[in-house]
């Protein structure tokens, strides 16, 4: 049976039995939630005011956390942009999900089930509005193969970098950007995925829908309208931007100025979703995800020193500690997630398949062999769930190129090893979450256990390879 014959086989099996799929957790059908998961691009664990941040305005999505449930201990898919959105997209960890390599084109092959087809099968209109990065035009990776009805956004990670290209994707056809085009800069790409997202959730808000806004801030390239930087124009002591080695990228004078001007622009995007589901009278019945896709990036215009953009967190994107992978996460949903709550229950992207599933009532539509687990009693309670949080005996993180690294969660225990001959790292999270004291000598055991659990999580993926580009361009 391939992919879609399975897909219409328990999609039908799901909607006859009426349920919630393979959980305990159930209501009435006509209930399902409709889902909004937005996901921010290299934002760190500490950017966002409800994470300690001092220096960015952040007030929607802060009142997201007073409004429902902030995790501590959430983590990305990976530490870089493509395979972590591939485990989102698969239930995969990033040691069985087919997109490793983070080239920027590498295309989903057609075999593997994502959240958006599942979800289908219970009904729902799905949209994904921003960058995808799980193959560029004319593969079989690209979104409306892969189970979402409609796209609006960049296909290839490197067209993503620009926030005045002259053209984005919508479905498979190019989408022109008249007012960026002859050197203009008319239409910030933000603002018109934002623009898209909120059509789809107004046309769909008779209908149960998942709508992915996968935003490119804070990402490069870094730039943000005038009118956003008024407000920062004199906030901080400014230094010259840290780098411009990048050929056809902008710099801003004031770094520190554009990179706050950006994440604030991104928060007054996220309360136009707010004002939006409380216009359609739809707020209750809506669970609202916030998150980003990895950790800051070390290598922001502005210092991300000076913003502590991942808190107390050891390194940046690109890297297996915390910093790299730890980010922050917030999921309200009213009269379902009690407010102005906090947990600190592990997590990763690979679990957004079953949670959504078993809220759609979609669970028989999921493959088995996923690495996730639904985290649907640590949102709305045991007590409404029907059962306590099922924890994760071992989590795992790799990191794709000239060798891999990996990393793994057992408990408290944290290892890294680096894929070499090099000492084998072990943290205590939890009284080292900064992770500067590898204790793999005083705790040898563990080190050996964990050893084996990271080499015995790696598959080899399918090929990692790009598409043929047009004309030497990187993306079509």
């Amino acid at each position: 049976m391939n992919r879609r014959e399975f897909l219409k086989t328990t999609g039908a099996a799901a909607l006859a039995a009426g349920g919630w799929g393979l959980q305990a957790f159930a209501q009435d059908a006509a209930q399902r939630p409709n889902i909004i998961f937005i996901m921010a691009d290299d934002l760190g664990y500490g950017h966002l005011g409800c994470y300690g941040q001092e220096h960015i305005r952040t007030p929607n999505i802060d009142r997201l956390a007073k409004e429902g449930l902030r995790f501590t201990q959430a983590y990305a898919g990976a530490p870089l942009c493509a395979p972590s959105r591939s485990v989102l997209m698969t239930g995969y960890h990033s040691g069985h999900t087919p997109v490793r390599g983070n080239a920027g084109g590498i295309a989903m092959p057609d075999g593997y089930v994502t959240t958006a087809e599942v979800l289908k099968t219970a009904g729902y209109r799905t949209g994904l509005f921003g960058k995808w990065g799980l193959g560029d035009a004319d593969t079989e990776g690209v979104p409306n193969r892969q189970g979402f009805d409609e796209f609006l956004g960049y296909l290839h990670q490197k067209h993503a970098h620009f926030y005045y290209t002259d053209y984005l994707w919508h479905n498979e056809e190019p989408y022109p950007l008249p007012g960026n085009t002859q050197g203009k800069k008319e239409q910030y790409t933000h603002d018109v995925i934002l623009e898209k997202s909120l059509e789809f959730i107004r046309a769909n808000r008779e209908n149960p829908f998942f709508c992915y806004l996968s935003l490119t801030i804070p990402h490069h390239e870094w730039t943000v309208p005038e009118d956003s930087l008024d407000e920062y124009a004199d906030a901080f002591d400014e230094n010259p931007p840290r780098f411009k080695w990048r050929q056809g990228y902008a710099f801003p004078d004031k770094p520190k100025a554009n990179m706050a001007a950006m994440i604030t622009r991104m928060d007054d995007g996220v309360g136009k979703v707010m004002d939006l589901l409380q216009e359609l009278d739809i707020d209750d019945n809506t669970l609202v995800i916030f998150t980003s896709d990895n950790g800051a990036d070390r290598y922001s215009v502005a210092e991300p020193e000076f913003f502590e953009a991942n808190g107390p967190l050891r390194e940046y994107k690109g890297t297996l500690y915390e910093g790299g992978i730890r980010i922050p996460a917030i999921a309200r949903w009213p009269k379902h997630i009690a407010a102005g709550t906090e947990s600190a229950h592990p997590w990763y992207f690979c679990d957004v398949m079953p949670t959504f599933a078993e809220l759609a009532g979609a669970g028989e539509a999921v493959p088995g062999g996923i690495d996730g687990k639904s985290i649907v009693p640590a949102l709305v309670g045991a007590d409404a769930a029907g059962r306590e949080q099922d924890e994760h005996a071992f989590m795992y993180w790799e990191l794709w190129g000239d060798k891999i690294q990996s990393a793994g969660r057992m408990g408290k225990w944290k290892g890294i090893y680096s894929g070499t001959d090099a000492d084998f790292e072990l943290y205590d999270l939890e009284t080292d979450v900064s992770e500067q004291h590898n204790v793999a000598e005083a705790h040898p055991e563990i080190a050996a256990k964990m050893k084996s659990l990271l080499l015995l999580h790696h598959k080899d993926p399918p090929p990692q390879t790009e598409p043929n580009a047009p004309d030497g361009r990187q993306h079509r």
